[in-house]
């Protein structure tokens, strides 16, 4: 395997992870919102703790509530984190493959034989 291939396969899983990493992001926007939904029907005056609603009555729904808003969270966090990480590895490989396939470029150009085109001169 080439260094080329090396390079591509590695800007291609780069991608890949940043695509899972925003589907995490995505997962965790929809948890974070069921969550809110779910205290909030439950009950009609919540409790707040800077954005996060909670519920202190001992009920299940407020226990579920509160994990889907803290998974939620969490998955918000580390998706952008994660996409954002993957985004500059991608760039980086993408960065050294142009330099590669440049420099390839470059031997290939020395490799080619050069023609010259030589006069024959004609006595008359």
């Amino acid at each position: 395997m080439s260094f080329r291939e090396y390079l591509h396969e590695k800007a291609e899983e780069s991608r890949h992870n940043e695509t899972v990493a925003y589907l995490m992001f995505l997962a965790g926007a929809v948890f974070f919102v069921g969550g809110t939904v779910e205290t909030l029907c439950l009950a009609g005056e919540p409790n707040w703790f800077l954005f996060i609603p909670y519920y202190t009555e001992p009920l299940p729904g407020a226990v579920l509530g509160l994990v889907l808003i803290m998974s939620g969270i969490s998955l918000i966090v580390f998706g952008i984190v994660a996409g954002l990480s993957y985004s500059r590895d991608r760039g980086w490989y993408m960065q050294e493959l142009r330099k590669a396939n440049s420099i390839e470029e470059l031997r290939m150009i020395e490799r080619t034989p050069k023609r010259k085109h030589k006069k024959k001169n004609k006595s008359v």
